[in-house]
């Protein structure tokens, strides 16, 4: 009959295996959502999504999922330390992969304006107008630099300078969107300190044990 400390294991190693899934089914949907046609509800989201390292995410998940491919022989051989020490390494390069892209995600927030302004300029004069429309501004830094995508919220010089431009808008959005990313990152991170921290457990309780079993040995031989 397994102990808790078994059960606190395997809850957390199938967290840990969801926690890949999620990753890669974000990706999944990020990059299925900008092969469709942008709208004014997902033009932003779409060119944030570009930025980040999503083939990196794809990497990420897959190596989650050999991790956790790992742990198989460690749970069904109770008394083996070797498979379990080797999934405690796999735990960590995961945790330490997930944290870079979180880190990397995190420092792109740093530069929110300089970064944007880059995204704006490289962008055909369509998608500008959809940010326009979304955010209702006109022009990036301001109207006339550089100039307003004329459309119906910049419908005229007069009022683009009322509206004044996307930078203030666009990059709060930004600064939200990706906050909540790099955020569910680090938490997969704590997912995977609790799992390792679990690992270190399991090996000490593994060693006590086999120490027991050594002594219970020579006690039987003495006895013999």
């Amino acid at each position: 009959m397994a102990n808790k400390l078994t059960i606190i294991y395997v809850v957390l190693d199938i967290l840990f295996l969801l926690m890949g899934a999620l990753i890669l089914a974000f990706v999944l949907i990020s990059e299925s959502n900008m092969r469709a046609t942008p709208t004014i509800s997902t033009v932003a989201p779409h060119l944030l999504l570009s930025q980040c390292p999503l083939t990196a995410g794809i990497v990420n998940a897959i190596f989650v999922f050999l991790t956790f491919l790992l742990s198989l022989p460690a749970l069904f051989l109770p008394n083996n330390k070797g498979w379990l020490r080797v999934h405690g390494w796999g735990v960590t390069m995961s945790a330490i992969f997930t944290l870079g892209l979180g880190a990397a995600i995190w420092f792109e927030t740093l530069r929110t304006r300089s970064n944007l302004a880059g995204v704006w300029a490289r962008e055909a004069a369509s998608t500008r107008s959809l940010l326009q429309q979304k955010f209702q501004c006109c022009g990036y830094t301001s109207p006339t630099s550089p100039p307003f995508v004329q459309d119906s919220t910049c419908t005229s010089t007069l009022v683009a300078n009322q509206l004044g431009g996307c930078i203030s808008p666009f990059s709060t959005f930004a600064n939200v969107y990706l906050d909540v990313i790099f955020t569910a990152l680090f938490g997969i991170v704590g997912v995977d300190t609790l799992l390792l921290l679990c690992v270190a457990c399991v090996l000490k309780s593994r060693k006590e044990m086999e120490r027991y079993r050594h002594i219970d040995e020579k006690m039987g031989g003495l006895r013999a």
